[in-house]
């Protein structure tokens, strides 16, 4: 029985057409700029997303890392989420690697971070403070989508406080999926946007972070320096083209199958939290451990936490929900 894994959406594997696009890539040296296959990418998300330039990373961390280090000096300060990806979940890098200081805030329970708890968080211009540069948002947070509304506050605030205002767009186009828009409906209103392809759009490897030409030239010099430089990096770019122009629109897909065993578990007398897209989060307490252990038999990959995300994705069928479902029904009965 194959491996039913709802632990994340980077376990994807590459479909059989992907692959096709990976061995048919034109290949050079990326690091020369030569690199047809990587230059085709790099211009295509661009002018998807309306920004001048791109560059094309190993992961996500890494092109969150080179954002924020392009927009921030030594001693600059970004505003973040408590449990934003870019505060919590990158090994500290932006301090570390960087020198720049969290300021990180509570975030609401819709994924927003309260702007007016945004602006109070700014520094004075004044030399014993760290200078606050930029505010960092992510889309989705948690599976839950930033309205457009809400981007545009942020946008307005950002401007008249001097700030930038990046996105950690891991999950960009399940957002744009989910509101029924352009992505640039959502990227329009960032001065950059860091957009993963090893998740939900199925690439194996890869991340893609835009900007305006000044930004992407300092960019590509700290990609550099942090490791990030690779050679013919074309077979890698090919599979997020592909992605990006054969799979965004089945995102639609994924969602339906998480609202669709959130709204089962939660018939079934578990506690689950609002699902907009492709994550169901369930409150389990001190079950957690017992539950992956019981999956696990059944060859059902989980996580062991209190709050348990289960994420759809390609490779999750609609068979293989309802298998889970019956699991979870199994379990509940013990």
């Amino acid at each position: 029985m194959p491996l039913i894994d709802l632990r994340s959406d980077t376990v994807t594997q590459p479909t059989a057409a992907m692959r096709d696009a990976m061995m048919a890539a034109e290949l050079g040296d990326d690091v020369y700029g030569e690199d047809p296959t990587v230059n085709r990418l790099e211009t295509w998300l661009a002018n998807e997303l309306g920004f001048d330039a791109a560059l094309f990373v190993p992961t996500g961390t890494m092109s969150n890392l080179l954002g924020l280090m392009a927009h921030c000096e030594r001693g600059d300060e970004y505003i973040v989420g408590q449990q934003a990806h870019t505060y919590k979940y990158e090994g500290g890098g932006a301090a570390v690697l960087g020198s720049i200081q969290p300021q990180p805030i509570d975030g609401d329970v819709d994924g927003s971070l309260d702007l007016a708890k945004v602006e109070a968080a700014i520094k004075q211009d004044d030399f014993h403070f760290a200078r606050t540069r930029l505010l960092a948002l992510e889309n989705t947070m948690q599976g839950k989508v930033l309205p457009l509304d809400y981007l545009a506050a942020a946008r307005e605030l950002t401007r008249r406080r001097g700030l930038s205002l990046h996105l950690d767009g891991a999950r960009l186009y399940n957002a744009a999926v989910k509101l029924g828009v352009p992505a640039r409906a959502i990227t329009q209103h960032f001065d950059s946007v860091s957009v993963c392809l090893s998740k939900g759009l199925g690439a194996p490897v890869g991340s893609v972070l835009c900007g305006s030409t000044v930004l992407i030239a300092k960019a590509r010099r700290l990609r550099k320096m942090v490791g990030g430089g690779m050679r013919q990096a074309g077979v890698l770019a090919a599979a997020g083209l592909y992605a990006l122009q054969h799979q965004v629109q089945r995102l639609d897909e994924d969602h339906a199958k998480a609202a669709h065993l959130g709204q089962a578990l939660a018939e079934l007398g578990y506690s689950v939290e609002p699902v907009q897209t492709n994550m169901v989060y369930v409150q389990l307490g001190e079950r957690a451990s017992q539950l992956k252990a019981f999956m696990a038999d059944r060859n059902i990959a989980v996580t062991a936490a209190p709050r348990l995300r289960l994420i759809t994705h390609l490779d999750v069928g609609s068979a293989d929900i309802e298998l889970v479902i019956e699991a979870f029904a199994a379990f509940r009965s013990i």
